[in-house]
């Protein structure tokens, strides 16, 4: 679906116009939406409006970088919406002159209605704040609402984190090394998308060639402090969850360690009573302590007591702690 906002000389809002009329001269300036466009509407980016070759085989190929292209008075911006439940990356791709806003999407976006809908909601209530007019306010405008959905999934998970750090002792070390490994995939999704945001955030509030954004300087260098804290926060809770990783690999160690040396003492304490058993349990005639007639309950005393006095030396140096 392609639809067309207009802005009329007079500031007025005009809605479902049709392509053939944005080049009448009757708008300040206009947005093209291409909403999940089909084949045939997508060809409109090569016939109807002639952008670079190269900008539109980047907006018919998904997934590209978030980046910026100058192809003479046109900016070419490729963003990067992410659905906060699946982390799943939808690419939004923008053309901003001084003249004309065009985005590009394959799939729907609650980023791209918000932005639409608050442009048209300036144009009912009479509101002309400087910089709401313009293509590059509506460019500023989508990758706005497109940042701030990366803070739900970031808060997400550091509630998760916040769980996981509060989880009593008792928890298998198995099943929160699993939920800690998830989170870090998860924190590597944000990171490959909300890194590169940021590194074109910064190219665009020092770019010399975009029309009017020195005008708007203030909200882009907004958006940039937002994407800042969010890289910010990744990185913190990607340490946090080294550590946690880190203490749980420690724990369980710890606790094998343990085992281990329970089972080593035990093993130990038997190797003399093995010893013993063994010797009277050979068949030779010649074994005179056969013939005693308390010879069974001596030797089961003698076994009786190296067991005590072993356990009792092993406890005393605490090796059964």
């Amino acid at each position: 679906m392609i639809r067309i906002l207009g802005v009329t000389q007079e500031h007025e809002i005009i809605q479902d116009i049709q392509l053939e009329e944005i080049e009448s001269g009757n708008y300040l300036w206009y947005w093209v939406d291409f909403n999940q466009p089909t084949a045939e509407e997508s060809k409109k980016l090569s016939t109807f409006f002639h952008f670079h070759p190269l900008a539109v085989e980047d907006c018919l190929h998904v997934l590209q970088r978030p980046k910026i292209d100058y192809y003479g008075e046109v900016q070419f911006l490729v963003l990067h919406a992410m659905h906060p439940e699946t982390l799943l990356v939808e690419e939004v791709d923008l053309f901003v002159s001084d003249k004309f806003l065009v985005s590009f999407h394959h799939g729907e976006l609650r980023e791209i209605e918000t932005a639409w809908q608050r442009i048209i909601s300036y144009g009912q209530q009479g509101a002309r704040p400087t910089w709401a007019n313009g293509p590059i306010a509506a460019a500023y405008i989508i990758t706005d609402k497109i940042v701030d959905e990366y803070f739900p999934c970031v808060y997400e998970i550091e509630d998760e984190l916040n769980e996981l750090e509060n989880t009593g002792p008792d928890e298998p070390v198995d099943d929160l090394l699993a939920q800690v490994f998830v989170l870090r995939s998860r924190l590597l999704k944000l990171r490959r998308t909300i890194i590169p945001m940021r590194d074109l955030m910064y190219r665009v509030i020092n770019s010399q060639h975009i029309q009017k954004v020195d005008q708007h300087h203030s909200y882009f260098g907004d958006i940039y402090d937002h994407l800042l804290k969010l890289s910010d926060m990744i990185e913190s809770n990607r340490e946090m969850t080294s550590d946690l990783r880190d203490s749980y690999i420690s724990l369980n160690s710890n606790r094998m360690n343990t085992i281990m040396k329970t089972l080593t003492v035990i093993t130990t304490i038997f190797m003399p009573l093995t010893l013993i058993a063994g010797i009277y349990g050979m068949n030779f005639e010649n074994m005179p302590e056969l013939k005693w007639k308390y010879g069974y309950f001596g030797v089961l005393l003698l076994m009786f007591a190296l067991g005590a006095g072993m356990m009792t030396a092993f406890t005393r140096r605490g090796w059964f702690k």
